[in-house]
């Protein structure tokens, strides 16, 4: 293994909490690998570069010698995560939630190393639980305790509903890290309640307490929220190779240096001169960019995808062109009352786009044409005369169908 201070490095590296720093020194001291776990209810088929933050932190500790488990929490799910939530959240099907897990493990082990990853479902521990071992673990905690989180305490002072099922959700996954022994426990920054809540229970059941390591929350492409899908601002792990390309370089400059750290297979060191290079203004952000699509391409499709990817890009955005094989797509062009075409619908059916919500998004902000002509805002629905046969719908700067 690398040094103690060489493998701090690398640790550290993005990361928003490491609580209790000393605690983890002590553990890496000691030279054996520890035991890293991160836990995640499959709430959805597919991941984004968002979702894949804490598996890069993951790698990395995979690199440097440790062992991870990767907690599929077919138990929790059922319960819900409230972390960030001013509701309740609705449960799951335990269907939904083995379909989930199936497409989740094989995005996730594009970043993980499948030799050095042990998977794990919760709810081979969770289901079997009687109510003597519910009360006991109930008990190492109290109501003030769990009202200190902040959602928790937000909703209660606001007077907002708190389903007594939610407060148990900090406790099964406590329950986790005794099960599995974690030696660290990695979340969200929006988990960290949930990760100290692990350490209080080990302490309390005679074990070595985890130490809690949270990674920030990825800001989108448009610069602004966080990656959400909801807001249409995120780059799917399953996107085409092209597509992907072409929505990391849509990232504002100031991004740049936060997606290589969080995001990218790109060494530290040579994160932390990219950094030096923003801070002194020696920077090329339109370079980075084209290294941090053509990096992360690779990483999800490939060695070679991400410079096929660039060459394709170039072809689209740079010279201006029309790709030659553009898909044909057979529409559903069934008139409205007043006799038009609902495109963004359309647009959804043809996956230019993820939802018709998505589609008049992109409408209002100009990045839709009709065999090059660019539409109005608010131009929802357009003439059927506009969509004959042969006609290009093209979406953004890459994505084009043909009619059929």
């Amino acid at each position: 293994m690398l040094s103690v201070d060489e493998q701090l490095k690398i640790i550290t590296s993005g990361t928003m909490q490491i609580v209790p720093m000393g605690e983890l020194r002590r553990k890496l001291e000691k030279g054996t690998p520890l035991n890293i776990k991160l836990g995640v209810d499959p709430t959805s088929p597919d991941l984004h570069l968002g979702h894949a933050v804490p598996l890069r932190k993951m790698r990395q500790f995979q690199d440097i010698g440790h062992d991870v488990t990767l907690i599929i929490g077919n138990g929790t799910a059922l319960i819900g995560d409230p972390s960030g939530r001013d509701s309740t959240r609705p449960p799951l099907t335990e269907g939904q939630v083995e379909a989930n897990a199936q497409t989740y493990v094989a995005q996730a082990m594009k970043v993980l190393d499948p030799q050095r990853t042990k998977i794990v479902h919760n709810g081979d521990w969770l289901k079997p639980l009687d109510l003597a071992k519910m009360l006991e673990l109930m008990s190492k905690f109290n109501v003030a305790r769990i009202l200190e989180r902040e959602d928790f305490h937000t909703r209660y002072a606001n007077g907002q509903s708190i389903a007594l099922h939610e407060f148990i959700y900090p406790v099964l996954q406590a329950y986790d890290s005794v099960v599995i022994k974690a030696d660290v426990e990695m979340g969200g920054n929006d988990q960290i309640f949930n990760l100290l809540a692990g350490r209080d229970l080990m302490r309390a059941m005679g074990m070595e307490p985890q130490v809690a390591l949270t990674m920030p929350l990825l800001v989108g492409t448009d610069g602004i929220r966080k990656m959400s899908k909801s807001y249409g601002n995120y780059v799917g792990l399953t996107d085409e190779p092209t597509d992907m390309f072409g929505e990391v370089m849509s990232i504002t400059d100031e991004l740049v240096p936060m997606y290589f750290r969080l995001c990218s297979t790109v060494p530290v060191d040579e994160v932390d001169a990219i950094d030096a290079a923003y801070a002194n203004k020696t920077a090329d952000p339109y370079h980075l960019k084209r290294q941090l699509a053509a990096n992360i391409v690779d990483l999800y499709h490939g060695a070679g995808a991400g410079a096929q990817a660039e060459a394709a890009f170039d072809g689209l955005f740079k010279k201006h062109e029309i790709p030659e094989d553009v898909p044909e797509f057979k529409a559903d062009l069934t008139l409205n009352d007043d006799g038009r075409v609902y495109l963004a619908k359309v647009l959804a059916d043809a996956g230019l786009v993820r939802s018709a919500g998505e589609a008049r998004r992109m409408i209002d902000q100009g990045s839709v044409k009709i065999d090059g002509r660019r539409l109005a805002a608010k131009s929802y629905n357009v003439e059927p005369s506009l969509l004959s046969a042969k006609t290009v719908l093209q979406v953004g700067k890459r994505k084009f169908v043909r009619l059929a």
